[in-house]
């Protein structure tokens, strides 16, 4: 492994680990009311285009790191619009 491998995997690896907590408090708690919808939307959709990236170029700490982080970004994400429909519902909007 080149040392330009090892600060890839280092990068992957600890961008992904430092979501983690976000994601766990959100599949925890259910609560979303401070995380912007439009910031996750934009979010989740540049961690796609990072996935298909790393996928393209056969870059396996890209695409796995992003593969995760667009998994739990999606779960975070489900929570978000799941909360939206509730305010709407309610007559609140945000």
């Amino acid at each position: 492994m080149s040392f330009q491998d090892i600060i890839g995997s280092l990068a992957a690896i600890t961008t992904t680990i430092s979501f983690l907590p976000q994601a766990l408090k959100v599949i925890r708690t259910r609560d979303t009311r401070s995380i912007s919808l439009l910031m996750y939307l934009f979010f989740t959709f540049g961690v796609g285009c990072w996935l298909l990236y790393g996928i393209m170029r056969r870059d396996i700490p890209i695409a796995s790191a992003n593969a995760v982080t667009l998994f739990l970004s999606c779960i975070i994400l489900y929570f978000k619009l799941q909360e939206n429909k509730k305010q709407e519902k309610s007559g609140r909007s945000q």
